[in-house]
């Protein structure tokens, strides 16, 4: 070799090193997204927003030095199913999951991929985890609520329509949750006087007919327990609550934002910022089971006031004093 090919060789290989830390420090890491919502769902849209801007917000940029596998469903438990699989397949560094209803598939199809959840109520109760300050095992994340909140929406149901008597709980009695609310909603029934009809979710024109039927008798209110069907269905329940004229109380905010009459929880968004946080934290090697799962703090009250109006409710001052957003 000439000497001065020989010293270009030597100047190139000096570099290799550094070239080779500048592609380690931006080394493309892997995330997967399980949610159960058709892509073109406004939750499904805006809860990515949220995990998107949040792990933005650590320096993980979309393309440069992570890749986000995304996959939607329509809440089907076989869609669920078959796209855990082929997102533990791609061999993610980390896995986001939405609901009981992604994270129970995506447990049996992996024990050692590190999954973060949002959005469960009671994840010990669920069998998700083994306790909420030391999960174990390949699961953390963020739960919703306690069941015992459940009976706080029975409670604003009377309180902003005195009137009602019976009151039926729209719930997916397949999976551990909706049982829970139920129950939680039970306990403080009769002390409020009312007559409570479950009303289990399965599809579309079973809803249809079942809230029809329920609202031929007057008195009546509804409300619309946390599940992945009942959010893949919002529009609809909304649209079925006004047209019916029942007063209906929901367990997120954006069923209000929506046309709904009144919420009570947890900034769901929130979820997926702190989700975020501890994506990050496992990218940069934390184990999840050392990461305790995370209650809410704060609940807050959304009353939307056009609804009320369109249901002759005048809504008490004292309720409208303790809500945190009203909507006109």
């Amino acid at each position: 070799m000439r000497r001065r090919e020989f010293i270009l060789a030597l100047g190139g290989a000096a570099a290799w090193p550094l070239l080779a830390r500048g592609q380690q420090l931006e080394r493309m890491r892997r995330v997967g997204v399980l949610m159960p919502f058709a892509a073109d769902n406004p939750q499904y849209q805006v809860r990515t927003e949220a995990f998107v801007r949040g792990l933005l917000q650590l320096g993980w940029i979309s393309g440069r030095n992570v890749r986000i596998d995304y996959r939607a469903s329509t809440g089907n438990a076989d869609d669920i199913r078959r796209y855990a699989i082929e997102l533990v397949a791609l061999a993610p560094d980390v896995i986001l999951a939405t609901g009981v209803s992604t994270v129970g598939p995506l447990q049996q199809a992996t024990k050692t991929v590190p999954l973060v959840f949002a959005v469960v109520p009671d994840p010990v109760g669920a069998g998700i985890v083994d306790s909420l300050a030391q999960p174990g095992g390949n699961v953390t994340g963020f739960s919703t609520y306690e069941y015992g909140v459940s009976g706080k929406w029975l409670e604003l149901l009377k309180e902003i329509a005195p009137q009602v008597r019976r009151v039926a709980v729209l719930r997916n009695a397949a999976i551990s949750a909706g049982i829970g609310q139920f129950a939680a909603i039970q306990s403080v029934a009769s002390g409020l006087g009312v007559e409570l009809t479950p009303m289990n979710v399965r599809d579309p024109s079973e809803i249809d007919r079942a809230i029809a039927s329920f609202a031929r008798v007057p008195h009546g209110g509804l409300i619309v327990t946390g599940s992945a069907l009942v959010a893949t269905h919002r529009d609809r329940l909304i649209a079925l609550a006004a047209s019916n004229k029942l007063p209906a109380v929901y367990y997120e905010r954006l069923f209000v934002a929506a046309g709904g009459l009144i919420s009570y929880g947890p900034n769901i968004l929130d979820q997926y910022r702190l989700a975020a946080g501890y994506v990050d934290r496992i990218l940069k090697g934390e184990k999840p089971g050392d990461l305790p799962v995370q209650a809410p703090t704060k609940y807050d009250t959304v009353i939307n006031l056009k609804t009320a109006k369109a249901l002759g409710l005048d809504i008490p001052a004292t309720l409208l004093a303790r809500a945190d957003e009203v909507i006109e």
